[in-house]
């Protein structure tokens, strides 16, 4: 008895830019990967002082309330980006809505009006955050974006998103505090000294 060659109509069709990213996502655990302005972007795993800030940064969201009640802190939650038909992020850290479940989009991702806060710690690819996400979050309305740039030892916040970027960019330094709007649900401030000291290697 042969085998016969088995059809497969869709074989010759291309793979979508989202078929392409959850490929990449299953042949490369641990990395992140993104499509960021009809781009795909792959960052490799995060590095243990990447990890520190993100757990230094948790505390003072969760000891504000925001965490409880209203609003919840999380970490690599998917964001659904109008920027192109397949974009979307997946922020180091955010705060949303409670009811952000029922603003499930697509491929694990959520609409935008439920996040009140987008935070990123940068790894390598450092300029990404700082440039092309900005304008992503920007034209996603996302009202509060944290940067913790670890390369120059700065946190930056963005507020008052327009559609080509954030038309508020305040920069902190050590020895500063980045107080956050109190839009996000309470207010907070970051210590910029203790971030940075938390996201660099330790001697």
């Amino acid at each position: 008895m042969s085998a016969a060659a088995v059809e497969h109509p869709c074989d010759d069709e291309p793979e979508t830019l989202l078929e392409t990213a959850n490929r990449l996502m299953e042949q490369l655990p641990g990395h992140r990967v993104e499509i960021i302005g009809g781009v795909i972007t792959v960052a490799p795993p995060a590095d243990g002082p990447h990890a520190r800030a993100l757990t230094k940064l948790m505390r003072p969201f969760i000891s504000a309330g925001l965490d409880d009640g209203e609003s919840e802190v999380l970490q690599g939650v998917g964001l659904w980006l109008p920027g192109g038909p397949q974009d979307f992020a997946i922020p180091d850290l955010v705060i949303v809505d409670a009811d952000f479940d029922d603003h499930l989009i697509k491929n694990n991702s959520y609409d935008p009006t439920c996040f009140r806060l987008v935070l990123e710690v940068t790894s390598g690819n450092y300029q990404n955050d700082l440039r092309n996400k900005v304008t992503a979050y920007a034209q996603a309305k996302i009202p509060v974006y944290v940067i913790v740039d670890r390369k120059h030892g700065r946190v930056h916040v963005l507020t008052e998103p327009l559609p080509a970027g954030y038309d508020r960019h305040e920069v902190y330094a050590p020895g500063q505090q980045a107080p956050l709007p109190a839009s996000i649900g309470a207010e907070v401030s970051l210590d910029v000294d203790e971030i940075v000291r938390a996201g660099s290697p330790k001697r």
